[in-house]
């Protein structure tokens, strides 16, 4: 090997580990077992090739694994081993996806570190359609105004007011509510997209 291919190969080696370090996070969520079951989870730290999860159900090592997190999304994978209050899970995933699950994970480990609230980390816009569909974690829908955006999450003009931490969809995109406000409630989207992703996605309406 030249001294050029080693060179490269030492590159390629260290973006390799940076990009399956391990992020500790403190994200909530639901896990859904091989016998369909679903129970609450949180994961303690993830990286795009794994994961700890605290869960009141561990399954059985092997056993296929969905987790649906707050930021990150759908995960999928196996068990691999129990760990003290849950298990340990490898995620199955396509390269594209991976370096999806790695760029979410890089800004969650900035906003560690940065700790700055919610609506300083990115900055706020006005959508090109303010009218968009609210939906509740009963399943009903209402209409509602989008007051302001940005990459994670938006102000909405609503007589609704689901209690602080209450899942919610405004079109797609799924949400979370953070603060209640005189005219409606803010909420912090479950992944961060785009301006362009956000747009077509809270537009997508189901009346």
């Amino acid at each position: 090997m030249s001294a050029l291919d080693a060179s490269q190969a030492d590159q390629l080696e260290e973006l390799d580990r940076r990009r399956h370090q391990r992020v500790k996070v403190n994200l909530l969520g639901r896990c859904m077992f091989a016998d369909r079951r679903e129970f609450p989870c949180q994961i303690l730290n993830i990286s795009p090739g794994g994961a700890e999860v605290l869960s009141p159900a561990k399954g059985d090592v092997g056993d296929p694994i969905i987790a649906y997190i707050d930021h990150i999304g759908r995960i999928e994978g196996d068990i691999t081993r129990h760990i003290e209050g849950g298990f340990a899970m490898a995620i199955a995933a396509s390269s594209r996806k991976r370096d999806k699950l790695a760029d979410t994970l890089t800004w969650l480990a900035n906003r560690h570190v940065l700790n700055l609230p919610e609506d300083r980390r990115h900055s706020r816009r006005l959508p090109k359609k303010s009218e968009a569909t609210l939906i509740l974690d009963d399943g009903t829908s209402h209409g509602c105004r989008v007051i302001d955006m940005s990459l994670s999450g938006a102000g909405l003009s609503t007589k609704m007011r689901p209690p602080l931490g209450t899942r919610v969809h405004l079109g797609k995109l799924g949400a979370r509510v953070v603060r209640h406000f005189e005219d409606g409630i803010a909420i912090e989207f479950m992944r961060i997209m785009s301006d362009a992703a956000i747009e077509k996605t809270i537009q997508k309406e189901f009346f």
